[in-house]
């Protein structure tokens, strides 16, 4: 079972076939610890609710059986809870669901627990469609000429990665020396898939000049390759980056409440898609999606560049003939 700081603290106890869903997600699916906690809280919700509903004494009597006898109706029930008891917005209910749907996949498929998969059916509550916030080229511009102080190499380089890059905040921390080779960088993203980041002038040039002051620790150090150092010699914690991201950002003159580094990953999405003629495949690719449709979302946050491309159709000048047919 993953060594989860979420699940120490709570304490929490699941049944066996619970358990070895977790381990399933994290051995043959390779979830991050981070989704895992997450379901760990998401099924002792689940099964804290079902006990209440089903009047029964506690987890020992959720056994093979209890769960053989959840209904879809069931699930509606617990949603219908997280929405009006709990108060749980949209996309947290949609997690849940994407748990639920998970585990019954599971014992029913691959534990053959369930004689049938109650969750088959179970639909995610309607998500509201929502624009990313990003920088436009000038704010990007005034955020790295903010950067000062006594890391100024290592913050203007983070920065400087985030917006020509897009990497995630997990990537950019857990990037190693070693990994940076042939003006790329190899990073891990989510399911601990790794892939490639290509680097532009501006990015390696940042790395260059951060390199040249960069403090070395200890060779027996566990964080001695690590790129990105705190003060104290070991590797950045994404809580610092995410400080740091938001000094700047208000240093300058933008609002620290609308952007983080996250935002930056968006931006920088944003002006590949907007001024780098990159298509929309290529675009995923850099990334990291797993799916094409997370990244059309970018389609949709320039409406200059759609109406350009209106214009540029090789029809749009045509005018209609005037002449009198008749004549």
């Amino acid at each position: 079972m993953p060594n989860s700081d979420v699940r120490r603290k709570k304490d929490i106890v699941l049944p066996y076939y619970a358990e070895d869903f977790l381990v399933y997600l994290e051995d043959i699916r390779g979830k991050s610890l981070k989704t895992i906690d997450e379901y760990v809280y998401d099924l002792n919700l689940f099964f804290n609710f079902m006990i209440k509903r089903k009047n029964l004494s506690g987890i020992k009597d959720c056994d093979e059986a209890f769960m053989d006898s959840i209904t879809l109706t069931d699930l509606y029930s617990f949603l219908n809870y997280l929405n009006r008891d709990r108060k749980n917005k949209a996309t947290t209910r949609a997690r849940k669901v994407a748990c639920l749907r998970s585990f019954f996949k599971y014992l029913y498929k691959n534990a053959g627990i369930i004689h049938q998969n109650p969750a088959l059916d179970l639909e995610s509550p309607k998500l509201p469609k929502r624009l990313p916030k990003y920088l436009e080229l000038d704010e990007s511009l005034d955020l790295l000429k903010a950067i000062d102080g006594p890391n100024k190499e290592r913050d203007y380089c983070i920065i400087t990665l985030f917006l020509n890059c897009g990497m995630r905040l997990a990537e950019l921390v857990g990037i190693n020396i070693p990994n940076i080779k042939n003006e790329s960088i190899v990073v891990t993203g989510k399911g601990n898939k790794e892939r490639t980041v290509y680097l532009n002038d501006a990015c390696m040039k940042a790395i260059d000049a951060y390199l040249a002051v960069r403090k070395q620790p200890n060779d027996d150090s566990p964080d001695s390759n690590a790129l990105f150092l705190s003060n104290r010699g070991k590797r950045i914690s994404p809580k610092t980056v995410e400080h740091l991201v938001k000094k700047f950002i208000t240093k300058a003159g933008l609002d620290p409440q609308k952007y983080s580094a996250h935002k930056l990953r968006h931006t920088a999405a944003t002006l590949m898609y907007t001024y780098g003629n990159v298509d929309i495949r290529s675009l995923q690719e850099i990334l990291g999606h797993e799916s094409v449709a997370t990244t059309e979302i970018y389609t949709h946050v320039n409406k200059d560049i759609l109406r350009e491309a209106v214009k540029s159709n090789p029809l749009a000048n045509i005018e209609p003939d005037s002449s009198d047919k008749n004549e």
